[in-house]
């Protein structure tokens, strides 16, 4: 039987001569999530035996990899803000720029924080950034939306995964459509690309994660233009909208918000340093 450590290397080598950019680290995840082992585990424990049925998931995952789809989509499931959360085919595969919107609307809300916070995720797919948001203020209430049942239903499995079921409900809506009720925080994290960019995209995006999360119409604004549109209707006093945009958008965004009687109150860039995240209030 194979080691661990000589199925990192047969893992590494095979990715590498794929053009994978960063073999040895998509080798970790790979194997340590198939074989549930953390990265110091990979290290200590070298000299572990593979099982030969574990080998042969080791190679069809690399398989998949090789073929070009990406290696958390293949796990199934990512790790996202200190939550665990599966994947669909209906979803976004959750990423680490989606982080810094979560942070600043938990900064922004900190003082409110043993408040009963009402929370409305708009196209809310995996679940993400409201259940992270609810795993951080134990007495707030989040409803999610989506135009995808098989996203909804995503959601809600990692609503369970989570223990946050008893505080997340979700609503099959065109955005606000089948909305009722009032929030203290509108959240979304929007399709935001143009729609000449979508079929330039990376394979791995462009050929697996939904073109309904992508496509933000002919200038990426589409659904920024309705969120700003009708999001007043559902806030609360002083209510917060917080939108993940793209690199190049805080200029674009803040002036659709701003015409529809929105003010910037805060704005946050990602650790690569591009403009992320912004967020909104109604100016009274």
């Amino acid at each position: 039987m194979t080691t661990l450590k000589e199925m990192l290397a047969l893992v590494r080598s095979r990715l590498a001569g794929a053009g994978v950019e960063d073999p040895m680290a998509e080798a970790r995840i790979l194997v340590g999530g198939l074989l549930d082992l953390g990265r110091t585990d990979l290290i200590t424990r070298g000299e572990d035996r593979v099982a030969p049925e574990d080998e042969v998931r080791i190679f069809h995952a690399t398989d998949r990899r090789v073929a070009g789809e990406p290696p958390y989509r293949i796990l199934g499931r990512r790790g996202f803000h200190g939550i665990e959360l599966r994947l669909s085919r209906d979803t976004l595969e959750p990423r680490p720029d989606t982080e810094v919107l979560v942070d600043l609307v938990l900064d922004l809300v900190s003082e409110r924080r043993n408040e009963l916070l009402e929370i409305l995720d708009l196209g809310t797919g995996t679940g993400a950034i409201c259940l992270a948001l609810l795993a951080n203020l134990p007495l707030a209430q989040g409803t999610g939306t989506d135009l995808a049942q098989g996203a909804l239903d995503t959601a809600k499995d990692n609503a369970a995964l989570n223990g946050l079921s008893d505080r997340f409900g979700t609503t099959r809506s065109n955005w606000f459509e089948a909305v009722s009720g009032l929030y203290d925080v509108i959240v979304s994290n929007p399709p935001y690309i143009r729609s000449d960019i979508v079929p330039t995209l990376d394979r791995e995006v462009r050929e697996h994660d939904p073109l309904l999360a992508l496509d933000g119409g002919t200038d990426g604004l589409d659904a920024y233009r309705v969120i700003a549109r009708d999001a007043g209707r559902f806030l609360n006093p002083s209510g917060l909208v917080a939108v993940e945009t793209g690199y190049d958008q805080k200029a674009t965004v803040r002036a659709v918000f701003e015409s529809a009687g929105f003010q910037e109150v805060a704005a946050r860039a990602d650790l690569a340093g591009h403009d992320r995240a912004q967020v909104f209030r109604a100016v009274c």
